[in-house]
């Protein structure tokens, strides 16, 4: 059955940066590590260090994971929307390119999960 709008539909999308108080959201995915399902999405300041950004939101959030523990962010390697990235601690968010609704990627050289299991 076919279907006919009625007039012009308008869609605002509601997660945009200006919705946010100045925050931006920054979703994080840890590969092979499945227990987390989905990637994490956080409201964060732009302006936030990426060291801060590490020991106050990512190990916090992975802390209850078997091989939290074990994650050297020395050796960790991310992606930043899909692309190589290395961050440099010191600088912002926003200063390492993470801008509002960016995807970081991190992989644990030799930690795949729960038994190896990628969980």
């Amino acid at each position: 059955m076919p279907v006919t709008a009625i007039g012009p539909y308008e869609a605002h999308a509601l997660d945009r940066q200006e919705n946010f108080h100045g925050l931006q959201l920054v979703y994080l995915c840890w590969e092979k590590h499945l227990m987390f399902c989905a990637p994490f999405t956080f409201p964060l300041a732009p302006e936030m260090s990426f060291a801060d950004f590490i020991e106050q939101v990512v190990k916090p959030s992975i802390s209850q994971h078997p091989d939290a523990p074990r994650v050297d962010f020395g050796q960790a390697q991310w992606r930043l929307d899909d692309q190589a990235f290395i961050p440099n601690g010191a600088a912002s968010l926003i200063e390492n390119g993470i801008g509002h609704k960016s995807l970081l990627h991190l992989a644990t050289p030799g930690l795949n999960g729960i038994a190896g299991t990628f969980n």
